[in-house]
């Protein structure tokens, strides 16, 4: 019985995947381009490309699995001319993505850097001078209602949150819905980042919304790195519009230093939040199972390409 050849392109785990493939796949994590020309299938890691050129060293390639939802890296017109399908891990991530948002709102409404620094520094006469914040009866803005955006607004009520949101492609709740922006951020005490990144969201927080932000407002971008203008953000948080801001994500990857980072009000994350221990686990496992459905002849959970006919491919 011949077996399949799965690469992987970037680290992937071959004790969490291996299982997931099935004994009829050979499973190699570091493929020589000898490999690579008999591989079927791959599993794609967000920092690694996968173009035209990639196609071409891969004549026998029938599915690419990437771990995550990102495909910036990946020329999914091309494969999906050539009938491959781009599996993506939609699900795997959302929660970890979720509590990274809490993390950096706790981090800067709680006020824990100045305040480690008063403890560390023996300034402890001078806590009352460090305002501390709350998240109970606070309004969380969110841009982007998708499963993050919702996972968020679970996590918001748990805190005693009012939520909001604004997405005119996945309508949020009406009762939380709003349909203009800079009414959105007018309203909101932390306003946080889950839309796509596409041409018409390109600094999508720039200038002309901040200045309608909720004075004191919190920040955060666990979305995509080239939804908020960073010069305009730094610029509300010299100005005090701006009381805290959360990156996790930037433009472009790996970042380039811009003086935002060096505020003592921005806390920076390498893009880790949805990259936990058992978020990474899932993405692996989602990521594989992908693959074995593809080379199963069985139509994958979710694929980049909206518009990819599997059966057709798969003919």
């Amino acid at each position: 019985m011949s077996k399949h050849v799965v690469v992987a392109l970037g680290p992937v785990d071959a004790d969490t995947v291996g299982p997931v493939l099935g004994e009829r796949v050979t499973f190699v994590t570091d493929p020589t381009p000898e490999e690579l020309a008999v591989a079927e299938g791959a599993i794609v890691r967000a920092d690694r490309r996968v173009d035209a050129d990639l196609l071409q060293r891969a004549p026998r390639l029938r599915v690419i699995a990437r771990t995550g939802v990102g495909v910036d890296l990946v020329d999914v017109a091309a494969a999906s001319g050539r009938g491959i399908p781009v599996v993506i891990t939609p699900h795997s991530g959302s929660r970890a993505v979720a509590e990274g948002v809490f993390a950096m709102t706790l981090h800067l409404t709680k006020r824990l850097n100045p305040l480690t620094e008063l403890v560390r520094e023996g300034r402890w006469a001078e806590r009352n001078a460090v305002p501390v914040g709350d998240l109970d009866g606070a309004t969380l803005g969110i841009v982007g209602y998708g499963r993050i955006g919702r996972r968020v607004a679970e996590l918001a009520a748990v805190f005693g949150m009012r939520t909001l949101a604004y997405d005119p492609f996945s309508p949020p709740p009406p009762e939380s819905a709003r349909a203009d922006l800079g009414e959105l951020a007018e309203a909101s005490d932390v306003l946080t980042l889950h839309t796509p990144l596409t041409d018409s969201t390109r600094h999508l927080v720039d200038e002309e919304l901040l200045v309608r932000v909720k004075p004191g407002a919190v920040l955060i971008n666990c979305g995509r790195g080239g939804l908020l203008d960073p010069d305009a953000t730094l610029a509300a948080l010299e100005s005090g519009r701006l009381s805290g801001v959360g990156l996790d994500v930037f433009d472009p990857e790996p970042a380039l230093h811009h003086p935002l980072f060096d505020h003592p009000d921005v806390v920076l994350t390498p893009h880790l939040m949805g990259m936990t221990r058992r978020a990474m686990t899932l993405t692996f496992v989602d990521a594989a199972r992908g693959v074995a459905d593809v080379l199963a002849g069985r139509p994958p959970a979710a694929v980049a390409d909206p518009d990819f006919n599997h059966r057709k491919a798969t003919a």
